[in-house]
């Protein structure tokens, strides 16, 4: 049995929520929901309805009368189908609804300038800055951030912390540091007392570079971790090498 041909591109939503469009036809019909509206509403609403439609072809109803048969529509051609295509490969639909649904409604900004002719024309979005969860999250918002330099080594470090229940939160910005290059943050208390907060590893091009060749390697390295230590009780913290290789010390 064929895929049935569709008097309109609008007719096929049903079609295609309930997976029994062909892979070309889907394909085409992907390209028409990208800037149709009224198919991508009706596709919301049809997302959830295969197994409610299959369940309908499959109950027998009483013995003694028939099922009542739907008005001729589309919905009594896709129950049909989908019972012979039930042994094919179905297409996942859900993430087909919303894949689509992202590329309608939540899809990247793009900037729209006038032309010299008074018409529009479409910029490319712009690339955001690649800034980390522990910047945005939690760096951005600590109050209490006390910053270093090492004279020798020329690596810079902010040192951001916040009091919590079991310890101290603290967040790592790391400027003009190159690798290859494994390193760790630790927590020194006053009493002598050594924590590791957190470790992480340095790419040959490192991180904070000013005019760097790689792009990735302008911006600062942010990383975070936790301490049992309460804020009072710790004296410093150093940033060194996994090989015991001291980077830069920055006070509490």
């Amino acid at each position: 049995m064929t895929t049935p041909e569709y008097q309109s591109e609008h007719e096929a939503v049903a079609a295609y929520a309930l997976g029994v469009l062909d892979d070309a036809e889907a394909t085409a019909f992907e390209a028409h929901l990208a800037s149709c509206d009224l198919c991508a509403a009706e596709l919301d609403q049809l997302g959830g309805m295969e197994p409610l439609l299959a369940t309908l072809k499959e109950f027998p109803g009483p013995a003694d009368r028939p099922l009542r048969p739907a008005p001729p529509s589309m919905s009594e051609r896709l129950i049909d189908e989908v019972a012979v295509q039930r042994a094919k490969r179905r297409r996942r639909t859900t993430y087909l609804v919303a894949a689509a649904a992202a590329l309608i409604i939540g899809g990247p900004a793009i900037a729209v300038v006038a032309t010299s002719d008074g018409g529009t024309s479409q910029a490319a979005p712009a690339e955001p800055h690649p800034t980390s969860p522990a910047e945005d999250a939690f760096f951005n918002h600590m109050t209490q951030k006390v910053a270093a330099t090492d004279a020798t080594t020329g690596v810079s470090a902010t040192v951001g912390t916040e009091k919590k229940g079991w310890g101290t939160h603290t967040v790592l910005q790391l400027k003009n540091v190159k690798g290859p290059l494994k390193c760790s943050l630790i927590a020194i208390g006053k009493d002598g007392e050594q924590e590791t907060v957190t470790t992480w590893a340095v790419p040959k091009w490192g991180y904070g570079i000013k005019d760097s060749p790689h792009k990735e390697a302008e911006y600062p390295l942010y990383v975070h971790g936790g301490t049992a230590m309460n804020r009072d009780q710790i004296d410093h913290f150093e940033v060194r090498t996994l090989d015991g290789k001291a980077l830069v010390d920055v006070p509490a």
